[in-house]
């Protein structure tokens, strides 16, 4: 299980506690510096600004996700594979639910909209992508990637609302929506889902 909570930045972990309390538009960085018990030059060494928090935040969930990822099995279809690394991203983001939450329902068009969409979590699809064995460069890598956001995007809403211990309501969304994106790639969208990486010369996408 994926869990970011083990080894996050206590400026992460103090800035989505407030987030969760206040509402992430009234949280400034002297609060975060204060419930992290750090000092502002200290807070402004690691971090300048909220949303450089927020992609802090990013990366620490793709750090947890990847190392549970281990090599893809040629037993596993990709779409099976695509569930369990999503599935083990809900896991990671976890603990931070409410502050996410609440991140997303005040932050629309300002910095959750590099968390929701933006260059950081379209490199966080991109890097799912390659973890389960599916090219995510060029001109179908960067459909592929941006398919996924939309599927990711899409359960995340349920699994924002899902309170059951098992998150069945999150697992049936998150299918449907692989199972749609897999019937779409065979009917056309070009290698949204493909069986296996396409050799391309090309590098796993830059962080």
């Amino acid at each position: 299980m994926a869990k970011a909570s083990d080894k996050t930045d206590p400026v992460i972990r103090a800035a989505f506690d407030l987030a969760a309390r206040l509402g992430w538009r009234h949280v400034s960085l002297a609060d975060i510096a204060g419930e992290s018990k750090l000092s502002l030059a200290k807070l402004y060494d690691r971090y300048r600004s909220k949303t450089d928090i927020l992609i802090g935040f990013t990366r620490a969930i793709d750090a947890a996700v990847l190392a549970g990822t281990g090599a893809p099995s040629e037993d596993e279809s990709v779409r099976d594979r695509l569930f369990d690394t999503l599935m083990r991203r809900f896991e990671a983001l976890g603990p931070y639910r409410e502050g996410l939450a609440a991140v997303l329902r005040d932050g629309a068009g300002g910095p959750a909209a590099l968390l929701c969409g933006g260059a950081s979590l379209l490199r966080s699809m991109a890097w799912t992508l390659e973890s389960v064995g599916v090219g995510s460069n060029g001109f179908k890598g960067r459909l592929r990637t941006k398919g996924l956001l939309v599927v990711y995007l899409s359960s995340l809403r349920v699994w924002l609302r899902d309170e059951t211990e098992d998150l069945a309501p999150t697992m049936a969304a998150l299918d449907r929506r692989l199972a749609r994106a897999e019937t779409l790639a065979k009917g056309g969208l070009p290698g949204w889902c493909p069986r296996r990486r396409e050799t391309t010369g090309e590098e796993a996408p830059q962080s």
